[in-house]
């Protein structure tokens, strides 16, 4: 089983916790971080852009990738938005063990 951290940004606080609850509520991820607002500089068709943004850190297990990617998208304002998953290759396994607990039982549903 093997753990992994999804970063996603969303337009603001409201939209972040809504999601973040929804992924708890449906054990897709054991936590979801929802970090304070930070200010993402980018291009976008051919423009460079600033906007507030709410980043959001989403622990869960890589076998769930694909379901928790299409809620993201479902709920999601942006027409391209972040999805980034990152690889645990180490950490606490008493915590990485609890993760795929919490989240394990969604595949029970």
């Amino acid at each position: 089983m093997e753990s992994i951290l999804i970063v996603t940004n969303l337009p603001d606080r409201e939209r972040a916790m809504a999601l973040a609850h929804r992924l708890i509520e449906e054990r897709l991820a054991a936590c979801v971080n929802v970090m304070a607002d930070c200010t993402s500089v980018y291009h976008w068709q051919g423009k460079s852009e600033t906007a507030s943004e709410v980043p959001v850190l989403i622990k869960t297990l890589a076998q769930h990738y694909v379901r928790l990617e299409q809620l993201i998208l479902s709920m999601h304002p942006y027409e391209l938005p972040e999805i980034i998953a990152v690889p645990v290759t180490n950490g606490l396994p008493a915590y990485l063990r609890w993760i795929a607990d919490e989240t394990l039982v969604s595949d029970k549903k």
